[in-house]
């Protein structure tokens, strides 16, 4: 399997597929990269090199106890960057690595970059704080953290059928699914995931979203019951310059499963566009 070292000594693990124009993928918490292959072999089918690792702490990444934050995340997407010489590459982040793009982007510049797609993700900021009132409360973080610590396996059988809005009039997801989602958790490190917890709380991405200056799709479900469309992508569009924004109607957090036609052929266009 391909692997890269980051400068502290952890192995990240990434998926490399087709030919043509790069375009990076960044997954959820406590997903991995396959929660993005619906994505992948679309796009790999249609003309593009498909690249989406494994953040340190899941999947087959490496398990550090440390450096499980934004700026780490984003400087180890950076060396992934670097080892394969990604030039004029599209990034696509969803949820959590919606943050890791945004703080990439902050930290590292476009210089490597051609187009961002924010996609339910986290960014500006998820925590309510004095000012970011439309944000959540901290109780909710915490329930969060108590549930991954005392039973992280129900947590997140649990976790899916907000996730998938199965919880929905009419809403159809399959046990498979669900269990795929499980699986992808219980692949990651206990302390790495929860550590991001607070990495994708409480991290302040609005000087970051400032930065952009590449075309940028944000797309978000208007029921997404995990990270709400008002304070995190109706907000970012209005803090990326140029940025469009694309509301999916009764779209849930897990779009890329849901939703994957429409997404697939939303990301076709803006990348070919």
């Amino acid at each position: 399997m391909p692997f890269i070292k980051t400068r502290d000594g952890t192995d990240i693990y990434y998926k490399d597929w087709g030919k043509g124009p790069a375009v990076t993928f960044s997954h959820g918490w406590p997903l991995t990269a396959d929660a993005w292959e619906d994505q992948m072999v679309f796009r790999a089918h249609n003309g593009f090199r498909v690249i989406a690792p494994d953040r340190r702490g899941y999947g087959r990444s490496g398990q550090p106890w440390d450096g499980n934050e934004m700026d780490t995340y984003a400087d180890d997407l950076a060396a992934l960057f670097e080892a394969l010489d990604l030039k004029d590459a599209a990034m696509v982040g969803h949820s959590t690595g919606g943050g890791e793009v945004a703080r990439f982007i902050g930290r590292h510049g476009t210089r490597r970059v051609s187009k961002a797609v924010l996609v339910g993700a986290v960014p500006p900021q998820m925590l309510k704080t004095a000012a970011n009132p439309g944000g959540l409360p901290m109780e909710v973080f915490d329930g969060i953290r108590k549930g991954v610590t005392d039973d992280r396996s129900q947590f997140f059988k649990d976790l899916t059928t907000p996730f998938y809005g199965a919880n929905r009039d009419g809403a159809k997801v399959s046990q498979g699914v669900r269990d795929f989602f499980w699986m992808q958790g219980m692949m990651g490190g206990l302390k790495p995931l929860l550590d991001c917890i607070k990495a994708f709380s409480e991290t302040d991405f609005t000087e970051d979203l400032k930065k952009f200056d590449v075309p940028t799709l944000i797309i978000h479900g208007d029921d997404d019951q995990i990270v709400p469309i008002d304070a995190s992508g109706s907000a970012s569009a209005k803090l990326v310059k140029g940025a469009t924004l694309k509301v999916y109607p009764k779209g849930s957090h897990g779009l890329a499963t849901m939703n994957k036609d429409q997404l697939n052929a939303d990301l076709l266009a803006f990348l070919k566009g």
